[in-house]
């Protein structure tokens, strides 16, 4: 909004200020023009305007042992930029087209996962299939589909895979998908109420009523292990 327009509106409200005044405000906290905000909009920009309402999304892969021998899974997650939620929509090896267009009818559905999103960052792999990118605009979200080789424009995205490979799938040896499931369960159970994340200033993203009844801070410490002590939470248990 220019100067005159911010002028017009004040004074609608009863407050007579000149577009000079507005101008002068406006450089002291660091606001600039208008013409130079729109040339000035870097991604970091957009992604911060618009975290609550935009979702990331990829694929990972995770090896497991089989009575065939070695078989690879592909993983497709959401996360929700904002919160940091995350969700788990698919585990599967073979992604094709019909999969795929029904995880997108999954989380576009009423009160699925998009619900009050506008925006899906994703890259151009050919597993996003025509139909599953149909289904997601139909719901009135727009795809942001980044150019070949640029991870760091979905870097949230990114960092989560970082996180559950390092702390997680990486530490194991799986057999078949069953046990693949059970890391992911357990990983983003943690991932949600147990593991304080630095981007959010430390904190634990949806901590549990029961770890988190204890202001005092007072009491013995309990630990929550996950995985066979993989993942573990230490936590002062309410007296």
């Amino acid at each position: 909004m220019g100067y005159d327009r911010i002028a017009g509106a004040l004074e609608e409200l009863g407050h007579a200020i000149s577009d000079a005044t507005v101008g002068n405000i406006l450089r002291e906290n660091g606001v600039v023009p208008a013409p130079e905000r729109k040339k000035g909009t870097t991604w970091a920009d957009f992604i911060a305007a618009h975290k609550d309402v935009l979702v990331g999304c990829d694929f990972f892969t995770k090896e497991t042992w089989t009575l065939t021998g070695l078989v690879t899974y592909y993983v497709l997650f959401f996360l929700h930029v904002g919160s940091r939620k995350l969700h788990i929509a698919g585990l599967t090896r073979h992604p094709d087209e019909t999969c795929m267009r029904q995880i997108a009818r999954n989380v576009t559905m009423a009160g699925g996962f998009f619900d009050g999103m506008k925006y899906l960052i994703l890259d151009r792999d050919g597993k996003f299939a025509p139909s599953f990118r149909a289904t997601i605009e139909s719901a009135g979200v727009e795809l942001l589909r980044l150019p070949p080789r640029s991870p760091n424009l979905n870097a949230f995205a990114e960092r989560f895979v970082r996180s559950i490979k390092e702390e997680c799938l990486d530490q194991l040896i799986l057999f078949g998908e069953p046990s693949l499931q059970r890391a992911l369960d357990n990983f983003v159970e943690h991932y949600h109420g147990e593991r304080p994340h630095q981007g959010k200033d430390n904190i634990i993203l949806f901590p549990a009523t029961t770890t988190d009844s204890n202001p005092s801070r007072a009491g013995p410490v309990e630990c929550n292990r996950r995985l066979g002590g993989l993942l573990k939470f230490y936590y002062r248990k309410a007296g």
